[in-house]
């Protein structure tokens, strides 16, 4: 089946999804409200350009305490280019996808020091800041400066797709979604308008089961019509993600003190603390067993651990020993207290976690 884009003179979807939206919109630390709207409340850029950063490849759950840990440490784009970028670093630990933290703290060195602390108001400006790319810009332009940007992430691409009935597999149809995005965009409120987007996907039009009859413009969707919602969007076959195999290598000292280093600012991991392991990457396998260690001692194997990156599945064998004389070896010690603090990503607390299973329960993540 071919996909079939909207009739110019089809009727319109804004004027109901927004009457929706300003009764129904979701409650989030970084939105300004319909009715805070309504009363002149205006978008602050820094929460907005934070908050979308952020969200990339993650759950407004997710996001929610290390949103209100930024802004109540860092307030302003300025506070947080005055970082130090370790500490930015330490923050972001567990978020994920870690160089959107350095392309954060980059964007903020930029905007601070070459914008006067102002983000630029158009698509085209956003655009040329570290770190953000086609989605994020058309987002902060219309979200905290109200242009009629078509902004589409993965809520917008499932109703579009359904609302037309878009056949094109993705990522194959982003171009043309974003056409109809555009075509639908109002001039007034296009901020209200993406937003509304992405509640109805998030909470109506979900991937599975959507709740087509509480839909505002279920009377325009081809694919309600025709009963094959969870048919779109259509996606490739996935697969099989490959499975690469290192190892890790957590040294302990006589005072319970832990070795750290921080790994290479290029590739996965970039600029992050961890224990040491030998050199897997996204195409390679490292080296395994004690006898890859940085160094001498007696190693015990305590297990291994598995982690899902985007494209590729990482198996860590994690060895432990408790060292006398401390190696010459890159790094530093991080004591007990000290540990839970640092800059660890989640797999590289999975490693820890085989050596010390107690290390981050009782909340100390």
């Amino acid at each position: 089946m071919s996909s079939a884009k909207p009739s110019k003179s089809a009727p319109g979807i804004a004027t109901p999804l927004l009457a929706w939206y300003d009764r129904h919109a979701r409650a989030l630390p970084w939105r300004i409200s319909p009715s805070a709207r309504m009363h002149g409340v205006v978008a602050d850029p820094y929460r907005v350009w934070l908050s979308e950063i952020m969200l990339q490849q993650t759950t407004v759950q997710a996001v929610k305490p290390y949103f209100a840990f930024f802004v109540d440490r860092w307030p302003s784009v300025e506070n947080l280019a005055a970082a130090d970028t370790e500490d930015v670093m330490k923050a972001w630990a567990g978020l994920g996808y870690y160089s959107r933290a350095r392309n954060l703290k980059k964007c903020a060195d930029v905007v601070a020091a070459e914008h006067g602390g102002r983000f630029p108001d158009s698509e085209e400006g956003l655009l040329a800041l570290p770190g953000i790319g086609p989605y994020t810009a058309a987002a902060i332009a219309a979200i905290a400066f109200d242009r009629p940007a078509a902004v589409v992430d993965g809520n917008i691409e499932r109703v579009f797709t359904r609302l037309y009935e878009i056949a094109t597999p993705l990522p194959s149809a982003k171009t043309e979604i974003r056409a109809v995005v555009g075509e639908a965009t109002p001039t007034e409120r296009p901020g209200d308008f993406a937003q509304a987007l992405m509640d109805l996907g998030a909470t109506i039009c979900t991937p599975k089961r959507p709740t087509c009859a509480l839909c505002p413009i279920n009377e325009l969707c081809r694919a309600r019509r025709s009963g094959r919602q969870e048919e779109f969007p259509v996606k490739p076959a996935k697969k099989e993600k490959p499975i690469r195999l290192g190892a890790a290598f957590v040294a302990e000292r006589d005072d319970g003190a832990v070795l750290l280093v921080k790994r290479p600012d290029k590739g996965l991991l970039g600029g992050m603390t961890g224990v040491p392991t030998t050199n897997w990457s996204v195409r390679a396998d490292g080296e395994i067993g004690a006898k890859s260690a940085p160094f001498a001692a007696e190693w015990h194997k305590k297990g291994v651990i598995s982690h899902v990156f985007t494209h590729f599945e990482l198996r860590l064998e994690v060895f432990h020993a408790v060292v006398t004389l401390p190696p010459d070896h890159d790094g530093w010690w991080s004591d007990g207290d000290s540990l839970p603090g640092e800059a660890l990503p989640t797999v590289m607390k999975k490693a820890l976690s085989a050596a010390f299973p107690a290390l981050f329960k009782k909340g100390k993540t």
